[in-house]
């Protein structure tokens, strides 16, 4: 223990010396090529899944595919390939795809609504996936066959209460996910629903929604996160298999540019502005009426969007588009992501605020 504690004041030690050094011009200089690779963060996280940073890839329906999924295993993170509603013989081919892009580990999502969810939940034992994230219910049915092959099990939840639940369950992790997040979403914010989940489970806690650069991930670990898991950053890397028109839109989005759909319904989503969101807005004022019009237009929307109809589609995004504004490999993002939370996380605060008033990024 003392030596643990002592490795742990000479790290710290380095941090600040090296922010005494450069300060005040800044991390620029060398900060990436130097550091790199001397400041590799263990988290229980980390360790539980067998990957190099605490960053994991957002199961995102119809995009996160082999390309997706594998780039970001291959680059440190933790690729997940969203099987939500996909026909078996595409996740197993996906997988398959996956394992020749990386030799890492990689994560498969089910959707437990899904009316396959049973025969997805076997052929991921089969296919020897390392992890599995569910959403959309309970995996309980499927808890004992994954932990018996050996698959980390880490549910979705956007309460704290859920997250209780699945730690008695067995899981091995929780994603606490907020609603800024793209896609489908609950009702409390990370700031608001993270800390009340570390604060009420003992297993690790992976903070999601509102989360693209290397603040975010400072703030959620300030806030008891030991990983973060991120969708709406991805969408415009280079593997990422999405239009380019899809892209754009993320690209220009500002902060008010998004909307949920479906609460009325029991089902919200979060999306951005376009044609298709505004018109489903519009019907959703009276459900009785326009409940199957509506269901008619649902169908196939994210394909569409997807596919490059960016008007007729819906183009699921999270509230933090507004600050993702350049197209890069996985590798090049997860390296950014990492130089700037590890910046911050040497910082003072006093440090941080004279950062913050002169409006520079600390470790870019």
């Amino acid at each position: 223990m003392a030596l643990a504690f002592k490795w742990a004041q000479i790290y710290h030690e380095l941090l600040t010396q090296r922010i005494e050094l450069l300060h005040p011009s800044g991390f620029e200089l060398g900060y990436s090529q130097f550091w790199k690779g001397i400041l590799n963060v263990k988290t229980r996280v980390t360790e539980l899944l067998g990957i190099e940073v605490p960053i994991i890839q957002g199961a995102m329906a119809r995009i996160a595919d082999a390309s997706l999924a594998g780039a970001v295993s291959e680059a440190g993170g933790l690729g997940i390939i969203a099987c939500g509603g996909a026909p078996l013989d595409w996740v197993r081919d996906q997988v398959e795809a996956a394992r020749k892009i990386t030799s890492k580990p990689l994560g498969a999502n089910v959707m437990l609504m899904d009316p396959n969810a049973a025969e997805l939940a076997k052929l991921l034992v089969d296919l020897e996936i390392d992890v599995v994230t569910t959403g959309a219910g309970s995996p309980a049915n499927y808890m004992e066959m994954w932990k018996a092959a050996g698959i980390k099990v880490i549910p979705v939840v956007a309460s704290t209460a859920l997250a209780v639940r699945m730690e008695r369950l067995g899981a091995d992790a929780v994603v606490a996910e907020g609603t800024e997040s793209g896609g489908h979403v609950g009702e409390l914010t990370t700031m608001a629903l993270l800390p009340s989940v570390t604060d009420a489970v003992s297993i690790p806690v992976i903070g999601a929604g509102g989360i693209a650069d290397g603040r975010g991930i400072a703030a959620a670990f300030a806030l008891g996160a030991e990983g973060v898991q991120m969708g709406t950053r991805f969408l415009t890397v280079d593997e990422c298999t999405v239009a380019d028109a899809y892209k754009e839109k993320i690209l220009s989005a500002k902060d008010s540019d998004t909307i949920v759909t479906g609460r009325g319904s029991g089902h919200p989503v979060r999306c951005l502005k376009n044609k298709f969101a505004r018109s489903v807005k519009k019907l959703e004022g009276d459900l009785a009426k326009n409940g199957d019009e509506l269901e008619r237009m649902y169908v196939g929307s994210l394909r569409r969007a997807v596919e490059g109809d960016v008007d007729n589609g819906t183009i699921m995004s999270g509230q933090i588009a507004a600050v993702v504004h350049e197209r890069k490999s996985a590798k090049e993002v997860i390296s950014e992501l990492m130089s700037e939370a590890e910046a911050l996380g040497g910082c003072t605060l006093q440090q941080m605020a004279d950062a913050n008033a002169e409006r520079r990024r600390l470790g870019l």
